[in-house]
C-alpha cells in the first residue's frame, strides 16, 4: 500500500491548504502535481467547501490532485448539505435542503463563487456527487465523522463503494419520514447522537435544554453516560450509570485497524482520541491551523508524532 498524507476539512481556506501541501512535498507545475515520493497519495476527509474565502481554489486543487490519481477523496457533511441544497425533489420541485436564511448563510461563500444554475456549479456539483461516504485501504479506515461498523456494513450493501445514486442522494434528505438512508448519512457524516435515559437532559452552551447527547464512537472503552459524551459544558450534569449494551457496542472496536476523521472543530493540541481512532480537525475552517497526519509506517500503530501540524495564516 501507498504511503499518504492525510488532510482533513479545508473549507475554502485555500491559503492553509496550499501551505500544507508545500511543506508536505507537493509541487504544482505545468505538469501537473509532483511529489519526491512518486508513490505517495493523499486521502481528502471532506468538508472542502463553505465557511472560508476560497472555494473555488480548493475545489480546483482537491480535484486536480485526484483526477491525477494522486488523491482520494471523500464527501462531508457541507458536500452533503451542498448537493440537497441545489437538488429538487422530483415531486414537488422543492429543495431537498430549505433554503432558508440560516442555510444560505452557512453557504454563502460557496453561492458567492458558485451560483445556482451555472454551468460551472453544475459540475462541480456533478464531482461531489461522486464522493464516496468512507475508504477503506489495507492499513486505514478514513470517514467524514463517523465509522460505526453496523452502519458502514449496512451502507456498503445498499451503496457497494459508498457512492450515493440519485434516488439515494433524495432518501438522505428524507428527515420528516426518517428514512434509512438519512439516518445513515446523518450518522455518518455528522456523527452519532442519542437520548438520555428518560428524565435527564442539559443545558448547551447557548442556554438550550438538551435531552440528546453527542458520542465518543471511538472510546471503546466508554462505560457510563459521563464517559462517552461530548460537547457538554459539564459532565456533572449528566448520569453516572451504564450505558446500555446496544450503545456500547455502537463504539469503534480497540482492534480495528486505524480510522482517520475530521467534523469536530477541535483546538489546542492535537492528541489521539484512540490508539487507533484520529480526528484531524482542528478548525482550520476558521482560526485554527490546517492538521494532517503523515501514514508512512502503514503497519504500526498511531503515534502522535506522525501528526503535522500547519501554521494558521489567514
Amino acid at each position: 500500500m501507498n504511503p499518504f498524507d492525510i488532510i482533513p476539512d479545508t473549507h475554502g481556506q485555500s491559503a492553509k491548504l496550499d501551505a500544507a501541501l508545500a511543506v508536505l512535498g507537493w509541487r504544482r507545475s505545468a505538469l501537473g502535481w509532483t511529489h519526491p515520493d512518486p508513490d505517495r497519495q493523499i486521502v481528502f476527509l471532506g468538508d472542502f467547501i463553505d465557511r472560508g474565502p476560497d472555494n473555488r481554489a480548493v475545489l480546483k486543487t482537491v480535484r486536480e490532485l485526484v483526477d491525477a490519481g494522486k488523491a482520494k477523496a471523500i464527501m462531508g457533511n457541507h458536500e452533503l448539505n451542498a448537493l440537497h441544497f441545489h437538488t429538487m425533489h422530483p415531486d414537488d420541485g422543492q429543495p431537498l435542503r430549505a433554503h432558508s436564511p440560516k442555510n444560505i448563510r452557512q453557504h454563502r461563500t460557496f453561492l458567492d463563487q458558485f451560483p445556482p444554475g451555472d454551468p460551472q456549479t453544475r459540475d462541480v456539483l456533478d464531482w461531489m456527487r461522486s464522493l464516496p461516504l468512507f475508504l477503506e485501504e489495507d492499513g486505514f479506515r478514513a470517514v467524514h465523522a463517523c465509522w460505526i461498523d453496523a452502519s458502514l456494513d449496512r451502507l456498503k450493501t445498499l451503496t457497494g463503494n459508498g457512492v450515493l445514486t440519485e434516488e439515494q442522494l433524495i432518501r438522505a434528505a428524507d428527515r420528516d419520514e426518517a428514512d434509512e438512508m438519512f439516518i445513515l448519512a446523518e450518522q455518518i457524516t455528522k456523527g452519532p447522537e442519542h437520548r438520555l435515559p428518560e428524565g435527564w437532559s442539559f443545558t448547551d452552551k447557548d442556554g438550550t435544554e438538551r435531552d440528546h447527547v453527542r458520542l465518543q464512537w471511538w472510546n471503546a472503552a466508554a462505560r457510563t453516560w459521563r464517559d462517552i459524551a461530548i460537547s457538554v459544558p459539564s459532565i456533572e450534569g449528566l448520569p453516572d450509570e451504564n450505558l446500555p449494551e446496544t450503545l456500547s457496542a455502537q463504539t469503534y472496536p480497540a482492534t480495528a485497524r486505524p480510522v482517520f476523521f475530521g467534523h469536530y472543530w477541535l483546538s489546542g493540541d492535537p492528541v489521539l482520541q484512540a490508539q487507533n481512532a484520529l480526528c484531524l480537525d482542528y478548525s482550520a475552517g476558521k482560526e485554527g491551523p490546517l492538521v494532517s497526519y503523515d501514514m508512512s509506517d502503514l503497519a504500526g500503530p498511531l503515534s502522535k508524532d506522525k501528526i503535522r501540524v500547519h501554521p494558521a495564516i489567514s
